[in-house]
């Protein structure tokens, strides 16, 4: 596995992240699957690991915290978050001083760990004031416990409000950004991978394979989901990557061409999808999820190799999607020049 920059911090991380939210959860992984597949994928040279304080309500953390603890620490990059409800109290959710310091504690103690790697808010919070929340993450960095601090799920006017006020504060600078970045999710691209490129942030694409669309189960003429499939659970849950958010032609011409690259390169959809995205400009590191070691396996299949040309003009053609105002206008006078 390669290793690629973390921003401007001069940390390495392999070009795949492992993340932990199917650790612990119902019907995901268990805790001895979830050691399987840690242990694997540090074998493949993977060192980054990204999970959350309420990915399984704290299992996941704790299961990550009891296989660290029979390694080099300081050799793995460890990555959580903070900001959703741990508790039923009024303070026990948001960017609140109170519950970021509370969260921040109880990761460390499930961790088994002084300090994470990364500490990433995990969305916007628009209860709490943006100087509270970035003197808070300036002061976890500068105690020791925290090494970087890095967003999730901002929009791109929240990314550079919050790097300009840090940068105007003199406060601890944002180093990675971790949106959802896929081929069925290019929205991305319209203005958070610019901001992330001129402002230096590594990239973290979450959910790769779009919740297991991407990951070669679905087909045009498919007309329902398989059933116990997450794409199955997602629409009882109302989860972004339900069946009727995206049984639809756009999907489905992705997916003709994700299918033809993938018979062409000899390459299973998965790792065809995992490669373009690695291969797109600013991406620093795709978060890879899997229910089991198998999945894990295929997903590292994805190093090692790289698209042609031909087949990423293929694969990104097939995925724009038409650009709203003032995209449209812009992407137009910008040719126009």
């Amino acid at each position: 596995m390669e290793y690629r920059d973390l921003g401007t911090t001069g940390v390495k991380v392999s070009e795949l992240c492992l993340g932990a939210m199917t650790f612990g959860r119902e019907n995901e992984a268990s805790e001895q699957e979830s050691y399987r597949m840690l242990d694997a994928f540090a074998e493949a040279g993977g060192n980054f690991i990204d999970t959350a304080n309420v990915y399984s309500r704290g299992v996941s953390e704790r299961i990550v915290g009891r296989w660290l603890a029979r390694r080099d620490r300081d050799a793995m990059v460890i990555a959580t978050k903070v900001r959703f409800a741990m508790g039923d109290g009024p303070n026990d959710v948001g960017l609140s001083r109170k519950h970021l310091l509370a969260s921040l504690d109880a990761s460390l103690d499930r961790l088994q760990t002084d300090y994470v790697d990364l500490l990433q808010v995990h969305a916007w919070d628009p209860a709490t004031s943006l100087e509270s929340v970035l003197t808070t993450l300036d002061g976890v960095v500068r105690d020791g416990r925290v090494r970087y601090i890095g967003v999730s799920n901002f929009a791109g006017y929240q990314l550079q409000r919050a790097l300009d006020l840090s940068r105007a504060r003199g406060l601890e600078p944002l180093v990675s950004l971790q949106p959802q970045y896929n081929l069925l999710c290019r929205s991305t691209e319209w203005e958070l991978l610019p901001v992330a490129r001129d402002e230096g942030l590594a990239v973290l694409p979450w959910s790769p394979l779009r919740g297991g669309w991407l990951a070669g189960r679905y087909r045009r003429g498919l007309e329902e989901p398989p059933a116990g499939s997450r794409v199955a659970v997602a629409e009882q849950k109302g989860w972004g990557e339900r069946w009727s958010n995206l049984a639809n032609e756009a999907t489905w011409r992705v997916l003709d061409a994700l299918f033809e690259v993938a018979e062409r390169v000899r390459r299973e959809p998965a790792q065809v999808a995992l490669r373009w995205l690695l291969q797109r400009p600013g991406v620093t590191a795709p978060i890879i999820g899997a229910r089991n070691l198998e999945q894990l396996e295929v997903n590292l299949g994805a190093t090692g190799w790289s698209l042609g040309e031909d087949e990423m003009e293929m694969l990104t053609a097939a995925s724009e999607v038409p650009l709203p105002y003032p995209y449209d206008f812009l992407q137009g006078a910008s040719r126009g020049r």
